[in-house]
């Protein structure tokens, strides 16, 4: 039976009264499908959670990527657990600092050092301070439409946000060497930074995968110029490779920015870069009273450790292949146009003879109303968590739900 989410949206209308769009940011419903999503989860355990009306899902947003070992790991929330004990916002912080360094330094191939923060906004603003500090020049290019957060100069906002904010960034479509190597053509002397993602992951739009010989072509310019290449792996860091997005695209950034799966849901980020960038680095005062928490460290280094043991990378290739393989075989079978795009393990859904989105949409209602949460609107996330009977019954689910477009739509 479909599922139902009356106790979601009661408690929605509660908190409309008390918190701004009731639910704020990227978990907004909105983006979702209102009235057939669950607004407020209960529990969360391996790849499933629980919502408040106690309907049980098969999750593939593993809270925007967070997740990435499952929920509720035993190693990570232990270590989480038994550094608490100890003391939790310290000041001086503890050994643990050191030891999570040194650990991004050994698996990370472009890292020499590295800093901790909280969000990946935080590490993205870092980035750019470094970059023009070291430079000593103002500009930074970014890709139009590219996402590293809601700080002003990033372009994600709109309300609060002055022209002055962005006046220094200059933007260029991802993937398009040509145009980037024009924008440091027309600014000489002027660009301290360029920051791209690792792959092309936009919202509401297919993932893409970087040209043939572009990362090889920026690191180029960017070395021919005296430009600093930063790395947001925000997103895709570690479910491509333990040893960053960058090494699995075969390049190496001057910076590389983390958060997401470092800690498998604890909030930390990270910030790691080449030697010849740790001095500018040490001059940066960019910090936050919870920046040294000893026991968000402490679940870092289990959560790395888990993943180089079970090769959390390749668990999460090897599901989203089977993910891929299996949607597309079951909407050819029903005549429907519909792609996968993007890395196996971080895949965007869509039908291809459309732009409006309703296929996707009534795909993704059908799917979560049979306890398989999908979007539409956003790439997902595979774990190491997924099993491959987790699979298969959500290719169940997706069956039935590819009928009901059909039925509706047509191919």
């Amino acid at each position: 039976m479909a599922y139902t989410h009356k106790k979601s949206m009661d408690m929605f209308k509660r908190a409309a009264k008390v918190i701004p769009s009731g639910i704020y940011g990227h978990f907004t419903p909105a983006l979702m499908m209102p009235g057939h999503t669950p607004y407020f989860i209960s529990k969360a355990k391996g790849p499933r959670f629980w919502d408040v009306d106690g309907n049980e899902y098969i999750d593939y947003m593993c809270a925007y990527g967070p997740m990435i070992l499952g929920y509720a790991n035993r190693k990570v929330d232990e270590a989480f657990a038994k550094q608490a004990k100890l003391g939790t916002a310290t000041m001086p912080p503890t050994a643990l600092m050191v030891e999570l360094a040194e650990k991004m330094v050994e698996i990370n191939d472009c890292a020499d050092w590295a800093l901790f923060a909280k969000n990946g906004g935080d590490t993205t603003s870092w980035a750019i301070y470094i970059a023009r500090g070291y430079r000593k020049r103002n500009k930074i290019v970014l890709a139009t439409g590219g996402y590293h957060g809601t700080q002003p100069w990033s372009g994600s906002n709109h309300t609060g946000v002055t022209p002055n904010d962005t006046a220094d960034i200059i933007l260029v479509p991802w993937g398009d060497l040509a145009a980037f190597q024009k924008a440091v053509e027309n600014n000489p002397d002027q660009i301290a930074g360029v920051m791209m993602t690792p792959y092309n992951h936009p919202t509401f739009a297919p993932s893409v995968l970087p040209p043939d010989g572009y990362w090889a072509g920026m690191r180029r310019v960017c070395d021919d110029n005296d430009i600093v290449l930063i790395i947001d792996d925000v997103r895709a860091g570690w479910r491509l490779d333990i040893k960053g997005s960058a090494h699995s695209f075969g390049f190496r950034p001057d910076l590389a920015c983390y958060c997401k799966a470092i800690a498998n849901g604890y909030p930390i980020s990270a910030i790691v870069g080449a030697e010849k960038l740790k001095l500018t680095a040490s001059k940066v005062f960019h910090t936050g009273s919870y920046w040294g928490n000893s026991p968000e460290m402490a679940a870092a280094l289990a959560c790395i450790e888990e993943m180089q043991n079970i090769d959390a990378a390749g668990i999460c290739h090897e599901r989203g292949k089977q993910l891929r393989e299996g949607l597309l075989e079951l909407a050819t079978a029903h005549g429907l146009q519909f792609d996968v795009s993007g890395p196996l393990p971080i895949p965007f859904i869509r039908f291809t003879n459309e732009t409006n989105f309703k296929r996707s949409q009534l795909f993704v209602k059908e799917c979560i109303l049979n306890g398989v949460y999908f979007a539409w609107h956003h790439n997902m996330f595979l774990s190491a968590a997924h099993t491959k009977k987790d699979i298969e019954q959500t290719l169940d689910v997706a069956d039935k739900a590819f009928k009901v477009v059909k039925k509706q739509f047509g191919s």
